[in-house]
């Protein structure tokens, strides 16, 4: 019986890799019922904000997984990228990206390199809230959600536990951002107790990072929030030999996408050049996932044969090492010529049951949450000096100012000549120990600076949570 897949050859190289794509996963008998759709650079020229016609989302829905070829976003502002659009809407929370040596066959200095990095995929700087708050100065949202780490950082052990990985590493920056990857830490922490047979560790991420580059064999599967993610995976699947050998899956409870993780390189476009690799391996993901795992088995030990025989397209060919450069389609059609074979040297590739990602059963937190105070942000061209007598009269209840910063530098009280600032000013305004207040006096705090004509960009209410800060402190 057929599977009903969507398809969309994407932009740039992405119709030369995609027809590679099907012609290899088709002559290895996978049963596909295809449906295409057009997303991409076209489609947004046509007057389509998100890069696809909204039509295209009943199609999506109603196929088991969709392969995606690489798009092109144009350039400027109103246009969203379509992946994250995509990723998104349909709740796809997991990207997993394989990345692995194919060493002597693929020139690399890793070549024990084995690593599965579990990305947060919806949420983090990619849910896109940003703003320009005055002609100087923008603003991106970061949200880190306990829900989302949770079903993220269940998934990265589960994955673990499936195919038998025996360790699960957390990269934050939660030294930095206390709140944001400091919840995502805590969740790892907490999680990581209900799998005592799997090794755990954290690294904070830059560190981290400089490991992953220079020591990649002492990782085995990362969990990390999303813009790490994404830069990472990048730099790993680059350090095993090229980013156009990797291919992703995007996960959730309701749909799956698979993509190769490179973009659409347009200037390699028609021109017979471009590594299939990556979306063919996304492929392979995807025929585990919808349940042909003898298939995505033939398919694989193929593409490692090929590889193996040092038939490479141009990024991955190297003198002395490979064989045969080849274009696009010829690479394609050594693949097919290699169905049925396995590789002789490069371990071959055995594929049972897809893995079925866990249901999470969310955390309920409660907790006692009250009102104490609000952050300001101002726009202000001048020097402190220039407002502050204006502003330090507003008391509202037991609201009292007690500290402006710029650029999350303290500048008032005890701040030092020496800072730099720029047009953008957070005045806070907090209640005394034992004291509380109310969102309406907050708010005549805001009142209060349009009366004496100050321009008011943003406002954040503080909270304590068990009586504990929910913000960050005054020196910060």
């Amino acid at each position: 019986m057929n599977i009903p897949i969507a398809v969309a050859e994407g932009d740039g190289i992405g119709p030369e890799i995609m027809d590679a794509t099907l012609r290899i996963l088709q002559a290895a008998g996978a049963k596909l019922e295809i449906h295409r759709i057009e997303i991409g650079e076209k489609m947004y020229l046509k007057g389509f904000p998100t890069g696809m016609d909204p039509k295209m989302w009943e199609t999506i829905r109603h196929t088991k997984a969709f392969l995606k070829a690489p798009i092109t976003t144009p350039q400027g502002g109103g246009f969203k990228s379509l992946n994250v659009t995509i990723r998104t809407t349909m709740g796809l929370y997991a990207n997993i990206r394989p990345c692995i040596s194919y060493y002597p066959f693929v020139d690399t200095k890793h070549p024990e390199m084995d690593v599965v990095i579990v990305r947060e995929n919806e949420e983090d700087l990619y849910s896109g809230i940003e703003y320009r708050q005055t002609p100087d100065v923008c603003c991106s949202l970061k949200l880190i959600t306990r829900p989302g780490c949770e079903k993220i950082i269940r998934y990265a052990f589960e994955y673990a536990k499936h195919y038998g990985r025996k360790k699960v590493t957390c990269f934050s920056k939660d030294n930095i951002m206390k709140f944001s990857d400091g919840l995502f830490h805590k969740v790892f922490d907490e999680i990581s107790e209900d799998y005592p047979d799997i090794l755990n560790e954290h690294w904070i991420v830059d560190i981290g990072a400089a490991k992953l580059a220079d020591t990649p064999e002492i990782f085995d599967v990362i969990v990390m929030p999303n813009l790490y993610g994404d830069i990472l995976s990048d730099v790993a699947a680059q350090i095993t030999g090229s980013v156009g050998l990797a291919g992703s899956a995007n996960i959730g409870d309701h749909g799956a996408m698979f993509e190769a993780i490179h973009g659409s390189a347009p200037r390699r476009a028609g021109q017979n050049l471009a590594n299939p690799s990556g979306l063919l391996l996304a492929g392979v993901q995807m025929l585990v996932h919808i349940g042909q795992p003898k298939v995505a088995e033939e398919v694989h030990n193929a593409w490692l044969s090929t590889i193996e025989q040092g038939i490479h397209t141009y990024d991955i060919f190297v003198d002395g090492k490979s064989k045969q450069k080849v274009g696009t389609a010829e690479f394609g059609a050594a693949v097919v010529r290699n169905l049925g074979k396995k590789p002789n040297e490069l371990k071959p590739v055995v594929y049972s049951t897809a893995y079925a990602a866990p249901k999470t059963k969310f955390t309920e937190t409660r907790t006692d949450r009250k009102i104490v105070g609000v952050d300001v942000f101002l726009y202000h061209k001048g020097k402190l000096e220039d407002f502050f007598s204006r502003i330090s009269h507003i008391n509202i209840g037991a609201l009292r100012l007690k500290m402006i910063t710029n650029r999350g530098t303290r500048v008032w009280p005890q701040g030092q000549p020496e800072t730099f600032c720029v047009e953008q000013w957070r005045c806070r305004f907090v209640v005394d120990a034992n004291h509380g207040c109310t969102q309406r006096e907050c708010m005549q705090v805001l009142e209060a600076f349009d009366r004496i004509q100050l321009d008011v960009v943003k406002a954040e209410f503080l909270y304590t949570f068990d009586g504990s800060a929910g913000y960050t402190s005054a020196e910060g």
